[in-house]
């Protein structure tokens, strides 16, 4: 399945989630372990055994949306634009890769004043803008964290503005490495009553690192897949992360990775079937039908867009048709899809 359209379906907009499920453990989840059965995510222990491991993405995101405005002297005076940015690459202590909205309305050495924070444009390049800040380094960080809004997805940003729910809403409870501009969105459902289930239990975790970047919500613009060009992002997966899979796949545990980016980062610091290293540095893998899984046994997985890579990925790991009848389950049942949407839980060829 190489082309697009194949990876298109009908979601009607009732369906996409523009809150979480409170508590964050009582969203849905299906879960796909041979038959679909309808659960929630407060019941994952049932599905899981003693010595499976549960690998998480400790990226926090950063409030990486800035409203802000342009002055310019003109001719015929002082002229102001609005300007709304969203962060997505650290260049330099003081230095920022953004997104700039309009864009047409800023050129090197405008100023853009975000309340208190102040951002030079060096270069534009379409819509991209790269911003020099009045600060550096962690005092940058703290007027971000200040000044910044939530950078919601689209889907979201588009029928509300984030608020001070988001703050916590969609930060998983695990944040610990700051870098992100989008949340592991996977993880949100996890809370500290489920960790401790999950450990009763005998399910084990370890965190791993990536820090999603802006282009896990760009379109594949190719009708044929295989020309699409992943955007790259920076992930780490420790020695002791490591260690706790190797471990685990040697014990005959699943290694069950909770998010799409979790299991990019472990296959692509995967050095053979059933082994990985410590690994640190950029990834722009591209996971789709075809693809011959390392240390991945299942995923802990949101209901993700029409046309997606991240629809790719899955299908990659339990079939292209057996997306399309798990999907067709969850709309006809009411799911609720993508960032803070139900969950589902994908355990291909193994019995709950």
């Amino acid at each position: 399945m190489n082309t697009l359209d194949d990876y298109d379906f009908d979601l009607p907009e009732s369906l996409i989630a523009l809150r979480p499920s409170e508590p964050r453990s009582a969203s849905r989840m299906l879960v796909d372990a041979g038959g679909i059965v309808d659960s929630t995510v407060a019941e994952l222990p049932a599905f899981l055994r003693a010595g499976d491991l549960l690998v998480f993405n400790n990226t926090r995101v950063i409030p990486a949306r800035l409203f802000g405005e342009r002055h310019r002297e003109t001719a015929h005076g002082s002229g102001v634009a609005h300007i709304e940015t969203t962060l997505i690459e650290r260049l330099s202590p003081d230095r920022w890769r953004s997104l700039s909205k309009p864009a047409k309305r800023l050129k090197p050495g405008d100023v853009i004043r975000f309340g208190a924070l102040r951002g030079k444009v060096i270069a534009r390049d379409g819509g991209e803008v790269v911003l020099e800040f009045d600060h550096a380094g962690p005092a940058l960080d703290r007027m971000i964290e200040k000044t910044g809004q939530m950078p919601l997805p689209p889907y979201i940003a588009a029928k509300r503005p984030a608020d001070a729910r988001d703050k916590d809403d969609y930060q998983t409870v695990f944040a610990s490495r700051t870098g992100a501009v989008a949340a592991p969105t996977a993880s949100l459902h996890f809370d500290a009553p489920l960790l401790a289930a999950l450990a009763q239990k005998g399910v084990h975790s370890t965190e791993v690192t990536l820090h999603v970047g802006a282009g896990t919500f760009l379109p594949v613009k190719v009708e044929n897949i295989d020309e699409h060009k992943m955007h790259s992002e920076w992930g780490e997966v420790t020695e002791q992360a490591a260690e706790a899979i190797n471990t685990t796949l040697a014990a005959g545990g699943r290694v069950i990775p909770v998010g799409t980016t979790a299991l990019r980062l472990i296959e692509s610091a995967a050095t053979g079937p059933g082994r990985i290293a410590p690994w640190s540095g950029d990834t722009d893998i591209f996971i789709r039908p075809g693809y011959e899984f390392k240390v991945t046994s299942g995923l802990m997985t949101n209901f993700h867009l029409p046309k997606s890579t991240l629809l790719m990925l899955v299908s990659a790991l339990i079939g292209f048709g057996r997306v399309r009848e798990i999907y067709a389950h969850a709309i006809a049942n009411g799911y609720r899809f993508f960032s803070y949407g139900d969950s589902s839980l994908l355990l291909p060829q193994s019995d709950v």
